[in-house]
């Protein structure tokens, strides 16, 4: 009986014991002590209590992924310190298998329990032997971390023990959740605290009396007073007189429990007036409304800047100028803004014109030199001034005095252009009249001798400093003067303006046609590349003046001689040119008129000697005496994928001529015609009789004539020569230069996608050295571009022509296109072209041009025999 009553009170006294220590733990968590302090006090608690007992905590991270040990002083130094993280995931130790499950973790014997796995030796190292796992959930269901308890020996708990376990697992999550809840309110006081301070605006807070209960220094910034001054202050006090009525309106409206937004004036303590935008909030607590919050932007730059923009956008509107704002941070610089005078000027609506760049004004007559200038200054980033012709939207010219200028942010970058218009047509056409009159033939309407004069200069300097040719043709009418005396001066004049309109339609853009006076005229020929060319004009002249002409009732018929005269280094005046034309003219009559002669003896010779290549010219395309040759094309694999087809004329006294002397002469006699169809014929016959040798049918790629493009029946032709040979129309490609495109682009267009659904491939020979690479490219239906070899031959040399390469075979290959180099002769230029990405490759280092027999002997040696030979 005495071992029972014993027994008893020493349970109450531990009973008692276990009170005092959950209270004393229970006061430290209201004290606020530090949390590890706390945990390391509740793990002494159950250490205590269980007799043997070594206890841990360990917390979840923010993402619940992690446990960390926080508490555990007892467990052995290196165990703690090789513990680190453990992952909370089902089998990953007692701590990560009872945080994933969400439940008690008994392992009774480490050694064996396979969830100890991974750290069993680390344990058993340090001694432990068994581990109870408790999870420690918050009030609100979210996982906090676990409390374990170890022991040197195997051991299960039983209830009592955990029961204990269980009420120190509530100690640890009140205590973790009360730290979880002063830092949530310590960090939501200094959210609140440093949107208070740092606010750039002003805000305040008033009580249900109007009175500021709190205000932050952008308030003593707005209203220059201090801080300490504006607490306690009623509102009314920084308002204006006639503004109280409306501001105590809207004090009331959110005193309500309506939030409200207005503007106010409010006078500085300096004596300026401050515009601000004050938005009114209610401050409710317990759903009770205890005051008014407030804050207040300054709004005074903005509203000044409001007030300048209207009155300027005013006067831009009313502008009798054109007005144009485009976009500098967009591409292309589009328009975003144009007032009505600009519509009025151009004729299109505004919504014609936002959007686009302002090139779409410009038009054949737009200075390309003008353009230049303001795309330069514009990439400049600078102020430009110019003087263009622009076009209306009904096709009408106008003259446009066109002032450009960037506007800039406060940091210095260019944000948009501005650009102002005025319409200075009529001032352009008095000053043409009156230039006319004195540059121009009263009669004719032609250049006379002062406009001659100044032209002449100009185009002599010009070629000079160009190297160029400048060829001067005196022309003198035959027997006008018999004509002019017999029928008189009326009829005179208008044979005189019916040769001046045939002359004049004979002359290209740039070139001088004068009449100096009677019946003598002037020609000037600049940028001459041949002396040929002079020629070749001089004979048009002659066909053209010897037509007959009708004048009334009578139909006259008339020739003239001309003299040529070419710059040269012999000649150091220009003057001299049209002395030298105007003596070689006089020869000309000498020789029975309706004739040309050239002043030199030298250049005599030389037109002698094209006359007598282009007759041979003749008798090698009435015999067929000429040879074709073929250069494979290789791919990044060494394989002949296609060949090109080379034209060869093996003329018998001068031996084999250059393609580059004759082909020019053909195009220009129009010879090129029956050359270019044999040469298609021939490709395409060679090509069958490749597949009959058994090397079968390569792509063959033949070089297209300008003239036999455009012709009309040149698509018949095509179709005829395929169905003849038997070439099938994907073997064929067509190689044309970027010049074959420019003239009548939109038929040249359809011609393309009429070969390509043939089957035909088109291939732009010369790729990068014309102009209309990038405007034309992505809208052509081609296969290929091959680069031209002016930019192969430096490209181991030339950092700028290996940039245009690999731009150029990056673009085809954006767009879907091939790229073959043309001109390799070294490897170091096949390296380069391989690692930038070509596709094919054709020169001396891959292959050189070869007969149809050596080629046949070239494929046998170099493809690999296929499979069942």
């Amino acid at each position: 009986m005495v071992r029972l009553v014993l027994g008893h009170s020493r349970q109450l006294m531990a009973a008692r014991g276990q009170l005092e220590q959950q209270h004393s733990i229970q006061a430290m968590i209201a004290e606020e002590v530090p949390l590890g302090q706390t945990l390391d006090a509740i793990c002494l608690m159950l250490e205590d209590q269980l007799h043997g007992g070594l206890c841990s905590i360990m917390l979840a991270d923010d993402e619940g992924r992690e446990l960390r040990l926080v508490a555990g002083n007892s467990l052995p130094v290196g165990y703690r310190e090789a513990l680190g993280a453990v992952p909370i995931a089902a089998g990953m130790g007692a701590c990560g298998s009872s945080a994933h499950d969400r439940d008690v973790v008994v392992c009774e014997d480490l050694e064996n329990d396979p969830r100890w796995k991974g750290v069993r030796t680390l344990a058993t190292r340090e001694g432990l032997r068994a581990c109870w796992s408790y999870p420690v959930i918050a009030s609100d269901g979210r996982l906090l971390g676990t409390f374990a308890t170890y022991y040197r020996r195997p051991a299960r708990p039983d209830g009592t023990e955990l029961e204990m376990t269980r009420q120190a697992v509530d100690l640890v999550a009140l205590a973790v959740e009360r730290e979880q809840d002063r830092r949530s309110l310590w960090e939501s006081e200094q959210r609140y605290r440093s949107l208070f301070a740092y606010n750039p605006d002003a805000v305040f807070s008033l009580d249900l009396r109007g009175h500021f209960a709190t205000a932050n220094d952008h308030c003593s910034a707005l209203t220059g007073f201090p801080v300490e001054q504006i607490l306690g202050a009623h509102f009314s006090q920084f308002l204006q007189p006639d503004d109280l009525a409306h501001v105590q309106q809207k004090f009331e409206i959110t005193a309500a429990g309506e939030p409200c937004c207005y503007e106010l004036q409010i006078p500085h303590r300096d004596g300026k007036v401050r515009r601000l935008d004050i938005t009114n909030l209610p401050i409710v607590i317990d759903e009770r409304i205890q005051g008014v919050y407030g804050i207040a932007k300054d709004v005074t730059q903005r509203r000044e800047h409001e007030t300048r923009l209207r009155i300027l956008e005013r006067g831009v509107e009313a502008s009798v100028n054109g007005v144009l704002i485009a976009d500098a941070g967009e591409p292309d610089l589009p328009i975003i803004y144009a007032n009505d005078a600009f519509q009025r000027m151009t004729g299109y609506t505004r919504e014609e014109i936002i959007g686009r760049n302002c090139r779409f004004l410009q038009g054949a007559e737009t200075d390309v030199a003008a353009v230049q200038q303001v795309r330069q200054q514009l990439a400049r980033q600078c102020e430009v001034h110019v003087t263009l012709c622009n076009y209306r939207k009904d096709g009408a010219p106008f003259w446009n005095d066109l002032y450009i200028a960037p506007v800039r942010d406060e940091e210095g970058q260019v944000t948009h252009y501005v650009g102002i218009q005025h319409d200075i047509s009529e001032r352009k056409a008095y000053e043409a009249r009156l230039a006319y009159h004195a540059s121009h033939d009263a009669l004719t309407g032609l250049a006379n001798r002062a406009l001659l004069e100044d032209r002449l200069v100009h185009d002599f300097e010009l070629a000079r400093r160009q190297g160029h040719l400048l060829a001067v043709l005196f022309v003198d009418l035959d027997e006008f003067k018999p004509i002019n005396d017999s029928l008189g001066h009326a009829i005179g004049d208008q044979l005189l303006l019916g040769v001046s309109q045939r002359l004049s339609a004979a002359m290209r853009a740039g070139d001088t046609l004068a009449r100096l006076g009677g019946d003598e005229f002037v020609v000037l020929l600049p940028d001459l590349h041949h002396d040929e060319q002079a020629l070749q004009v001089a004979e048009r002249l002659l066909a053209l003046i010897a037509r007959p002409y009708r004048v009334g009732e009578h139909e006259l018929s008339l020739s003239c001689s001309i003299g040529i005269a070419v710059s040269s280094s012999e000649v150091s005046q220009p003057n001299e040119l049209i002395q030298q034309a105007d003596m070689a003219m006089y020869l000309a009559k000498q020789q029975g008129r309706n004739a040309y002669h050239w002043f030199t003896p030298e250049i005599t010779h030389r037109l002698g000697d094209r006359v007598a290549l282009r007759n041979e010219l003749q008798e090698a395309i009435d015999v067929q005496a000429f040879e074709l040759h073929y250069q494979p094309l290789i791919d990044r694999q060494g394989r002949v994928v296609g060949v090109e087809a080379l034209l060869r004329w093996p003329n018998p006294i001068r031996g084999y001529v250059s393609p580059a002397q004759f082909i020019p002469l053909a195009e220009e006699t129009g010879q090129i015609i029956p050359i270019s169809e044999w040469v298609l014929s021939r490709a395409c016959h060679d090509l069958r009789m490749l597949d009959e040798a058994g090397q079968g049918i390569l792509n063959v790629a033949v070089n297209l004539s300008p003239l036999q493009f455009h012709r009309s029946s040149f698509l018949g032709n095509l179709r005829q020569t395929l169905a003849v040979t038997g070439l099938p129309a994907p073997k064929l490609s067509l190689e044309l230069t970027e010049g074959v495109l420019m003239n009548d682009t939109e038929s040249a267009i359809d011609t393309l996608h009429a070969l390509r659904g043939m089957g035909v491939g088109v291939a732009i020979d010369d790729f990068g050295t014309g102009f209309s690479s990038l405007s034309y490219l992505k809208n052509l239906p081609i296969d290929t571009v091959k680069i031209d070899r002016s930019f192969v031959n430096e490209v181991t040399h030339s950092a700028e022509d290996a940039a245009i390469i690999q731009g150029i075979i990056s673009m085809a290959h954006h767009l879907g296109l091939k790229v073959v180099a043309e001109g390799i002769e070294h490897e170091k230029q096949h390296d380069l072209l391989m690692t930038h990405g070509c596709d094919l490759f054709q020169g001396f280092y891959v292959a050189r041009p070869m007969p149809l027999e050596r080629l046949i002997e070239f494929l046998d040696a170099t493809q690999p025999v296929s499979a069942g030979e």
